[in-house]
């Protein structure tokens, strides 16, 4: 058990996972979510306000959509820099702008506070089971004290470096989701066309040049109808490209498949997936080819339609 004391602000469909194996592990943790529904939901003790929260305990984990959110939290009347008291350390554990995440750090430091930005990686799944995958930016020795805490739902924690390398790293490795799971949906769908049986075809991807997280992760569970709900929706994966692309342009990169990946998640969005997981941008392509679902029937092939 960890002496530390944990507070949690987001208890969305991650941000609760985080929280329960804290708990499940017999450490201390109270959490906060503007969403009383939600908050009651989730079975963490609620406390009634940001600012209790943080005036009652040792680290504070954020789980929250974006910096648009995650600003006003941290910096806005009644967050969590009015109230933050030298050695405590706050743990970003949502997917930011990286320029964002470096004057919030700037902040907290005038008050001897420790941010620290810590990209996860791996989804529900990984967040019920304790693996997910976690990259930190910030100090060291902070991240040594809260290690504890984030070990109970992650089993790899990386160090990247100064403030804001945690949330690069995060952007660099969800554009590289993204471009999976969109084109691997794109195939998939030309393979059920194609009148493959996917299962096997599956089969062939994962023990051939063209296998990736989606295909072994993903696609045996969407072509059986379950598309793992309860991870990334479609909007915010929208929304770390969008990042992944303002932070790329910054540096000087050109990127090509990066405005296209993003068009794929934004018209599955507009067809009315985006709150949902971000899968299900294989029925965005779906719709598009005249109604596929991986799920139905397999027909013969015959040619062009």
């Amino acid at each position: 058990m960890s002496t530390l004391r944990t507070g949690i602000v987001g208890v969305g469909q991650m941000g609760r996972r985080m929280a329960a194996r804290v708990r499940e592990a017999g450490d201390p943790i109270v959490a906060y979510d503007r969403d009383a529904e939600r908050l009651a939901a989730s079975g963490i003790d609620p406390v009634g306000s940001l600012g209790e929260l943080v005036a009652t305990v040792d680290v504070v984990l954020l789980s929250l959509p974006d910096s648009s959110i995650i600003e006003p939290v941290m910096l806005g009347a009644g967050g969590v820099l009015g109230h933050a008291r030298p050695g405590q350390v706050v743990v970003d554990l949502s997917t930011a702008s990286p320029e964002s995440t470096q004057r919030i750090h700037a902040a907290l430091a005038d008050r001897n506070v420790d941010f620290l930005d810590a990209g996860i990686s791996g989804g529900a799944k990984a967040a019920d089971a304790g693996t997910l995958t976690i990259m930190v930016g910030g100090d060291a020795a902070a991240l040594a004290r809260v290690r504890p805490i984030l070990e109970r739902f992650a089993s790899k924690i990386f160090h990247m470096g100064d403030s804001g390398t945690g949330h690069i790293a995060k952007l660099l490795n969800n554009f590289l989701n993204g471009i999976s799971l969109a084109a691997t949906a794109e195939v998939m769908v030309a393979a059920k066309l194609s009148g493959l049986d996917l299962e096997k075809f599956l089969d062939v991807l994962n023990a051939s040049s063209g296998v990736n997280f989606a295909t072994l992760n993903r696609f045996p569970h969407i072509i059986k109808g379950d598309y793992l709900e309860g991870g990334l929706t479609g909007r915010l994966m929208a929304k770390d490209i969008r990042l992944y692309l303002e932070h790329v342009a910054r540096l000087g990169i050109p990127t090509f498949s990066g405005p296209a990946c993003l068009a794929v998640f934004e018209v599955a969005n507009a067809l009315g997936y985006e709150d949902q997981i971000s899968n299900r941008v294989v029925d965005g392509i779906g719709d598009l080819a005249g109604g596929v679902r991986l799920q139905d029937p397999i027909k013969p092939y015959a040619g062009e339609r």
